[in-house]
This record gives structure tokens, C-alpha cells and sequence, in this order.
């Protein structure tokens, strides 16, 4: 199966948005998509017009995928950006559970020193 990674038309008429997704390259613009890879809405400005799942986008195209024109362009501008979030993010849920950790074997320690 040919993979494509592309934009998926959504909203209404005169405000339209976008869903990057990947695709079979057999279906219809608006068909069943595999996997949803992001967002963009061309009426917003900036950084905030497009969300990006870049360890996904990354996975299609190691399988062969190969994104459409316009979203090579979306991935070329943005996707630098949306890697640096996502492991920041990483990182902060990381130390997070860490610290979920140990406030754990704390509260064990401190049960098992009472008794």
C-alpha cells in the first residue's frame, strides 16, 4: 500500500482547516486516513496556524511515505519548531514521573518506619 501524507479538508464553507494526515494515496481527498499527524488552519497566524506529531510524521516516512507539496512545505517551515515541543514536553513528563516516583517510595518508607 502507497502511503501519502497530506491535507484532509475540514470546516465549513469560506472557513476551511486542514488535518495533516497520512493517507493511502488510492483514497479520495476527504477518505478514511490511517493516522492523524496534525493540523493546519491557514487563517491564523504564525506558529499557532499549524500542530505537528513529529515522532508520527518521522515513522510514516521511514515506512515510505512522501508527504504532497504542501505539506512538504508545512514540514519544512515548521517542523523544527514542533520537534523542540515535543521534547521538551517529553522531558516534563519524564521528570514528572520521577518525581511521582520518589514522592512514592517516600510515602512507602515512612509507612514501613511507623509500624
Amino acid at each position: 500500500m502507497a502511503v501519502r501524507i497530506r491535507m484532509f479538508q475540514m470546516g465549513r464553507k469560506n472557513r476551511k482547516y486542514f488535518r495533516i494526515v497520512a493517507i493511502d494515496h488510492k483514497q479520495p481527498r476527504d477518505g478514511k486516513a490511517l493516522e492523524i499527524l496534525g493540523t493546519y488552519d491557514p487563517y491564523v497566524d504564525g506558529d499557532k496556524s499549524v500542530t505537528l506529531v513529529p515522532s508520527r510524521i518521522k515513522y510514516w516516512q521511514s515506512v515510505g511515505a512522501k508527504a504532497s507539496e504542501h505539506v512538504e512545505a508545512i514540514l519544512r517551515k515548521y517542523m523544527s519548531a514542533w520537534e523542540t515541543h515535543e521534547a521538551e514536553a517529553t522531558a516534563q513528563k519524564a521528570q514528572a514521573k520521577a518525581a511521582a516516583a520518589q514522592m512514592a517510595q517516600a510515602a512507602r518508607d515512612s509507612v514501613s518506619t511507623a509500624h
